[in-house]
């Protein structure tokens, strides 16, 4: 039973094994934020999840994932009402409605957790 004021939640040894090896590996960085277990990792990792959701949703409305392809990301614009089209040239992303290498749209893409992972695997990087 996990003490007064607290919950208890299950996960597979996998996913605990993956957590643990990267707060096992940062624990200097760590307590420097003032996390200094396992447990209070977890809680850090959640709370800053949370955080990102909820910045995330505020954003979000204005523009939509609607599809990934192997080199393009196409959006929907709700603002502007329009499609964008974001497509990777010579090895940067470029957008084909605002006609930049850095806009809205752009950094629309980079935040998303998986296109991201394809681009940092392809050495695709954020010019910010």
């Amino acid at each position: 039973m996990p003490k007064a004021g607290f919950k208890s939640i299950t996960v597979s040894e996998n996913v605990y094994d993956r957590f643990y090896e990267v707060y096992d590996n940062s624990k200097d960085s760590l307590a420097l934020k003032g996390v200094n277990s396992f447990a209070g990792y977890i809680t850090y990792m959640l709370e800053a999840r949370m955080e990102e959701d909820r910045t995330f949703a505020m954003y979000a409305p204005m523009i939509e994932k609607v599809s990934v392809d192997e080199d393009r990301v196409i959006l929907k614009d709700n603002n502007k009402k329009r499609i964008a089209e974001v497509t990777v040239q010579r090895g940067e992303l470029f957008c084909q409605l605002c006609e930049k290498k850095d806009c809205i749209h752009i950094g629309f893409v980079f935040s998303l957790p998986d296109v991201y992972q394809i681009l940092d695997a392809r050495g695709i990087k954020n010019p910010r």
